[in-house]
């Protein structure tokens, strides 16, 4: 009793309680006192950036909008252009990535744009600065920050993600930039297991790059992406979501990652790819919201989820249906190729028609826009919309 008294009669933290290193600063003196007594007393890991990093989150979390991710590599741009015929240049990435971020209104459905380290330093073929052009819509600048996916030795054929090497100046770097928000991408494989060693050292790379991120400024989007490679069924996918998710808070909770600081890019609980039994958008919201619910904590102010190669419309489907009931979260939007598939095909890298790949981009934000808000009805997507785009050991 004495302790929930206590919880209740806190003091709500500011700026000023949050001091790096330092022992939770105490209450006044109508306030219950809690004095520490030992080493292993109450300590609050505090950046000097707490506020913008709340700040950031809760803009890139804003209703109606999500985040376009547009931070494929150089390797995996070039595939994407290749598919039209267009060869992997610094030019044509520059291109695309122009008409993307100039799209007129994308900031109405978009918040938030991850950004490619190339696409960071770049410029338009009109001469601004990306940064500056989404700015100037509304949409707040992130960047991947992770080196991709390496063999991990022990383990049963699984990856692990490096790039903590030099994280905290590369961070400080972006910031610099222009970056508000970072991207680290690791990924779990069911019919590999996964491995305790596998998810171990997922949830550990995370939890060490969110904390070094937030002390450089930069929201950390945590995303284990659980592939959706394999013939297993629902129930499993969400057996290991659960064990997946426990781990990564666990570690984020042992690294002092300041949850209200952060965003997740997490994998929607669907059957494998080459399941024979297929889910309904209403059995996905299901499982995924009860995924939420007991892994999730309320103090995380945006989920924002990988379309992990769905078709266009069925990630949109699958959106909407989790927003039909409120919840404490942002449920929300993190789209690569669910975003620009549609776009990147009706443009053809020929500049006569960017204004209709723009119209295109649009349209499919807007409908997640409408699926972040529940009001989506599907009406009038295109067959090309329809397709699925799952690639089997798809790589970045």
């Amino acid at each position: 009793m004495a302790s929930a008294s206590l919880l209740k009669s806190s003091p709500v933290l500011d700026k000023s309680d949050w001091v790096k290193g330092q022992n939770l600063r105490q209450p006044s003196v109508s306030h219950v006192r809690c004095l520490p007594t030992s080493p292993s007393a109450l300590t609050v890991r505090a950046s000097s950036y707490a506020d913008e990093l709340v700040k950031t989150a809760k803009t890139v979390a804003s209703p109606g909008r999500g985040i376009l991710a547009m931070d494929e590599s150089n390797a995996t741009c070039g595939k994407r252009l290749a598919s039209i015929g267009l060869e992997n240049t610094e030019a044509n990435r520059q291109a695309y990535r122009t008409l993307l971020v100039s799209a007129p209104g994308l900031g109405q459905y978009i918040s938030g744009a991850i950004l490619f380290e190339e696409t960071l330093y770049q410029s338009t073929t009109d001469g601004k600065k990306m940064v500056d052009v989404l700015v100037e819509q509304n949409i707040v600048p992130g960047i991947k920050v992770d080196k991709g996916l390496v063999p991990l030795p022990g383990s049963n054929n699984e990856s692990w993600c490096q790039g903590l090497d030099g994280l905290a100046s590369r961070t400080a770097a972006y910031y610099q930039q222009g970056a508000r928000f970072a991207k680290w991408r690791t990924v779990v494989s069911i019919p590999n297991g996964p491995s305790a060693l596998a998810v171990k050292e997922a949830a550990w790379g995370l939890a060490r790059y969110a904390a070094i991120s937030q002390d450089n400024g930069l929201v950390p989007i945590v995303e284990p992406e659980i592939l959706l490679d394999g013939e297993h069924g629902i129930d499993r996918t969400f057996e290991v979501a659960q064990k997946v998710w426990a781990e990564v808070f666990y570690y984020l909770a042992e690294n002092n990652v300041f949850f209200e600081g952060i965003l997740l890019k997490p994998s929607m609980v669907t059957p494998g790819a080459e399941c024979k039994d297929k889910a309904t958008p209403a059995q996905v919201a299901d499982y995924t919201l009860k995924l939420l619910q007991r892994r999730i904590p309320p103090a995380v102010p945006g989920i924002m989820f990988l379309s992990g190669g769905q078709s266009e419309v069925e990630a949109t489907l699958n959106l909407n249906a989790m927003n039909q009931a409120p919840n404490p979260w942002h449920v929300s939007f993190s789209y690569a190729r669910a975003l620009q598939n549609t776009c990147l095909k009706t443009w053809g890298g020929r500049p006569e028609n960017v204004k209709a790949a723009q119209e295109t981009l649009l349209i499919r934000a807007k409908a997640n826009s409408l699926a972040q808000l529940g009001k989506y009805t599907g009406e009038g997507e295109s067959d090309e919309a329809k397709k699925g785009m799952f690639v089997k050991g798809y790589v970045y």
